[in-house]
């Protein structure tokens, strides 16, 4: 078993995303991460969802999914055929002592520092899954008050 990363794209209605969430539960499959956005078409939205499953699970999700009449376009993502991002807001406890490393560990992932107050950092960073997870990994030991996570949204490299 294993994260699959699928892009859907379905038309842009009301009911849509209550009938692909609702295909996962009535079958028993999970969704790791879910993000949603309009396309360049307002007509159409582009959903990327993450799944864990086995290889069986998940052509049995890309069935069901294309048997619905929204569906238009099923795509599976991995890292060779896609540009794949996800973003993180986290809050950081610091003092005066450790607030510059705080800063040298978000400047080694470029991320931002969005709001200081006397005693905690919000950061912000846009990275593929392993960056977000090693970012997190380096903060920890200062503190994570909280964070939150958009999921992961992807694109299709074009293909020569």
């Amino acid at each position: 078993m294993k994260n699959y990363v699928l892009s859907l794209l379905v038309e842009n209605n009301s009911g849509v995303l209550s009938r692909v969430s609702g295909l996962f539960s009535r079958r028993g499959y999970n969704i790791t991460s879910l993000s949603v956005g309009e396309t360049e078409n307002k007509n159409i939205s582009r959903m990327t969802i993450v799944v864990f499953a086995d290889e069986p699970t998940l052509e049995q999700i890309k069935k069901q999914l294309n048997k619905l009449i929204n569906t238009i376009k099923i795509t599976e993502f991995d890292y060779s055929n896609s540009i794949q991002r996800e973003l993180i807001l986290v809050k950081v406890k610091s003092s005066a002592k450790n607030r510059y490393q705080i800063i040298d560990v978000a400047g080694i992932f470029g991320a931002k520092i969005i709001d200081v107050i006397s005693d905690e950092i919000t950061l912000e960073l846009t990275e593929n899954e392993n960056k977000i997870r090693s970012f997190i990994e380096l903060l920890k030991p200062f503190g994570i008050i909280e964070f939150v996570r958009s999921g992961i949204t992807g694109i299709e490299k074009k293909s020569i």
